[in-house]
């Protein structure tokens, strides 16, 4: 698991690269990840980035496991869920760094140890 924390104003796009130094194979995104030059640079790393089209882009060539996979947001909003209520990482305001950054290492201890089913 990795996890990155940045100010709001920060592109998730490049927090990407960061994130998947250690993956291979395939990585999917919505359509907010959406960037040649992302795709360009984890392929390099031997990453096929697959994300949705948007209505204006020409369709690419996705193989049929692709593009089920692509479908799959409520397995993402499972997890979000799960560190939310169950290991209780809520938005709220904080009145120093230090209090958020143990508040949401507290609930990723806890995630990492749950069991898998």
């Amino acid at each position: 698991m990795a996890f990155q924390i940045t100010q709001g104003n920060v592109d998730d796009r490049k927090t990407v690269p960061y994130l998947s130094k250690d993956l291979w194979a395939k990585l999917f995104g919505d359509k907010g990840y959406i960037s040649q030059d992302l795709f360009q640079e984890l392929y390099k790393q031997n990453i096929k980035f697959i994300t949705p089209f948007k209505k204006n882009m020409k369709n690419k060539l996705l193989e049929l496991w692709e593009k089920l996979m692509l479908r799959k947001r409520s397995l993402i909003e499972t997890f979000n869920d799960q560190l939310q209520n169950i290991c209780q990482i809520v938005h709220s305001r904080h009145r120093s760094p230090i209090n958020f950054l143990v508040n949401i290492i507290s609930g990723l201890i806890p995630y990492t140890w749950q069991k898998k089913t």
